[in-house]
C-alpha cells in the first residue's frame, strides 16, 4: 500500500495537561485572558511610579545593605553545591568572565542536563544591574524547590522531564561587589547590545565581555524564551523597549499580543503585581513605560529568536536580606509558572522529510505575524510560543523542500504539530534528494522512530489538511 506522505501531523495534548490545569497557580490560564490592551495602557497611569532604579547607586549609602545576601564567593559555593546535591538532574557551567575575572556561573536543571533534546529551553538571568540583587538570591531558592520538589510536585516534575532550564544567578557580580548599578567599567549592562532602532554596541570588541558572554551563550543554546529579574518597581514588562523617534509611547512589536499574555502570567500568578495602581494588570509595554536603548530584551527577541520578559519584583533596588523570604513566596508561582508556559501553551513540532524520514531544520512562520521561528539544528523541533484562544495558520518552510500549511485552532492546551516535507523537483524535472537515499517501505518506521525521540505533550489526533 502506498504510504501518503502529503499532509501535517497535528497532535492535540489533552489528558497530559489536564492535572497541570488545576495545579496552575490562580485557576489556570483562564484567568489569563482578560488582557489589558494597548490603548488602555496608552491612557494608564503611568506617571505615579517612575523607576526607583533611577536613584544612582543607592545601595552605597550604606555599607550594611549587603549583609545577609550571598557575596560572590557564597553565590559560586552555593552554585557548586547545589551542582554536587542534585546531579543527578543538573549540571554547572560558566559561559565566561567578568571584567574583573568572576566567572558566570549557571545551573542547567534537566532530567538530561548536558543533552540537546527535543525539547524548549528557557533561561532566568539575575542580577543584571549590580545593584538590583534579588534575583540572585530568588534563582538560587528557585533551583533549590525544584530539586526539592522533583518527583514530589508536578510542577517541579514537568519542569525537570520537559525543559531543560538555565539559570544565571548573576549577569553583574562586580556591581554587586562595588554596590553599582554598571559592570566594573561602570556600563549598564542592559544598554550594552545592539539595538534595532539606532546604530550603537555594533562593535563586538567594544562590548563589555559579560554582554558577549550572553550573546554566545544565546548563539550556543537554542532558548525558547527566557527572563531577566529586576527590582526597583512591581511590573512585568516586554517589547518593544523603544521607539524609533525615542517618543514615550506604546510600542507593539509583531508578537504583542504573546508577549503581553505571557507577561501577565507572571504577574497574575505572582501575590500582588496584577493588583498594581500604577501599571493595568501588572503589565507593561517597554517603550510606554519609559523607552530604553541597547537592551537585551528587545535584543534576544530580534536576534536569538527568544521572547524574553524584564521582570521588576521587587518595589525597593537592594530590600533588607530580612525581606528575602517573602519576595520568594510572592514570586516563587510566578517564576515556575512562567516556565511552564513553553510547554502549557503555544505549538510545538518538528519538521520532517518525505524523502529519508530525517529531520529538516527549517523555519516556522505564522501569518498575520511578521516573525520567524527558527528550528533547532539536531532534531529539527520548534516551540513556538503563541496566545491561547485564537485561529493560526501555521507554515513550515525548508529550503529545497515544498512549504506546507495548516490551520490550528489553540485551545487552552498546547499542541503538538509536526511536518513532513517533500523535496522539490530541480529544472531536469528529478526531485532534490535528501542525504539519505528514500526507502518508502521503511518511511513510516523512520518517522515513527524520530518522533519517539521527541516526548509527545498529549494524545494524537491526526488531522489532515
Amino acid at each position: 500500500m502506498e504510504l501518503n506522505l502529503s499532509f501535517v501531523f497535528v497532535f492535540v495534548s489533552l489528558s497530559f495537561f489536564s492535572f497541570l490545569h488545576s495545579a496552575f497557580a490562580r485557576g489556570g490560564l483562564q484567568s489569563y485572558h482578560t488582557f489589558v490592551s494597548p490603548e488602555v495602557l496608552e491612557n494608564g497611569t503611568y506617571n505615579g511610579h517612575t523607576r526607583r532604579l533611577f536613584l544612582k547607586d543607592q545601595s552605597r549609602r550604606s555599607v550594611d545593605v549587603a549583609k545577609g545576601y550571598m557575596t560572590n564567593s557564597d553565590l559560586e559555593a552555593a552554585v557548586k553545591a547545589f551542582g554536587k546535591r542534585c546531579s543527578n538532574i543538573s549540571r554547572i557551567y560558566s559561559i565566561g568572565r567578568s571584567v574583573n575575572g568572576v566567572p558566570l556561573w549557571v545551573i542547567e536543571i534537566s532530567d538530561k542536563p548536558g543533552v540537546e533534546e527535543a525539547e524548549p529551553a528557557f533561561k532566568y538571568i539575575g542580577n543584571v544591574h549590580g545593584d538590583e540583587p534579588v534575583g540572585r538570591e530568588l534563582l538560587m531558592l528557585l533551583a533549590n524547590w525544584i530539586c526539592d520538589n522533583y518527583l514530589k510536585d508536578p510542577l517541579a516534575t514537568l519542569i525537570v522531564e520537559s525543559t531543560h532550564l538555565h539559570i544565571l544567578p548573576t549577569m553583574n557580580p562586580d556591581g554587586f561587589s562595588l554596590r553599582q548599578r554598571g559592570n566594573a567599567n561602570n556600563v549598564d549592562l542592559n544598554r550594552n547590545f545592539p539595538d534595532q532602532f539606532f546604530s550603537m554596541n555594533n562593535d563586538a570588541f567594544a562590548r563589555e565581555p559579560e554582554t558577549r558572554a550572553i550573546m554566545e551563550w544565546s548563539s550556543q543554546i537554542h532558548f525558547t524564551a527566557s527572563a531577566s529579574l529586576h527590582g526597583g518597581a512591581l511590573v512585568a514588562n516586554y517589547p518593544w523597549d523603544g521607539t524609533q523617534d525615542k517618543r514615550r509611547e506604546y510600542n507593539a512589536c509583531p508578537d504583542d499580543e504573546t508577549f503581553r499574555f505571557l507577561a501577565s502570567v507572571y504577574s497574575r500568578s505572582h501575590y500582588n503585581m496584577s493588583l498594581s495602581s500604577d501599571y493595568p494588570g501588572g503589565i507593561t509595554n517597554g517603550a510606554l513605560w519609559y523607552p530604553i536603548y541597547g537592551g537585551m530584551q528587545d535584543w534576544n527577541y530580534i536576534h536569538g529568536g527568544c521572547f524574553e520578559l524584564t521582570l521588576e519584583i521587587s518595589d525597593d533596588k537592594w530590600p533588607p536580606a530580612n525581606e528575602l523570604t517573602t519576595l520568594w513566596k510572592y514570586n516563587r508561582m510566578s517564576m515556575l509558572n512562567l516556565v511552564l508556559s513553553l510547554v502549557q501553551t503555544g505549538i510545538h513540532g518538528r519538521i520532517f522529510s518525505s524523502d529519508s524520514g530525517g529531520p529538516l531544520p527549517g523555519f516556522i512562520t505564522i501569518k498575520g505575524i511578521n516573525y520567524t521561528v527558527k528550528t533547532s539544528r539536531i532534531f529539527a523541533d520548534y516551540h513556538r510560543m503563541l496566545t491561547p484562544g485564537g485561529r493560526y495558520k501555521v507554515m513550515a518552510t525548508v529550503p529545497g523542500y515544498g512549504s506546507k500549511t495548516t490551520n490550528v485552532w489553540l485551545e487552552e492546551a498546547a499542541m503538538t504539530v509536526d511536518f513532513v516535507l517533500d523535496p522539490e523537483a530541480t529544472p531536469k524535472g528529478n526531485l532534490l534528494r535528501s542525504a539519505c537515499e528514500c526507502n518508502c517501505g521503511s518511511l513510516s518506521r523512520r518517522i515513527k522512530y524520530n518522533l519517539s525521540k521527541q516526548r509527545q505533550l498529549g494524545p494524537k489526533r491526526p488531522v489532515a489538511l
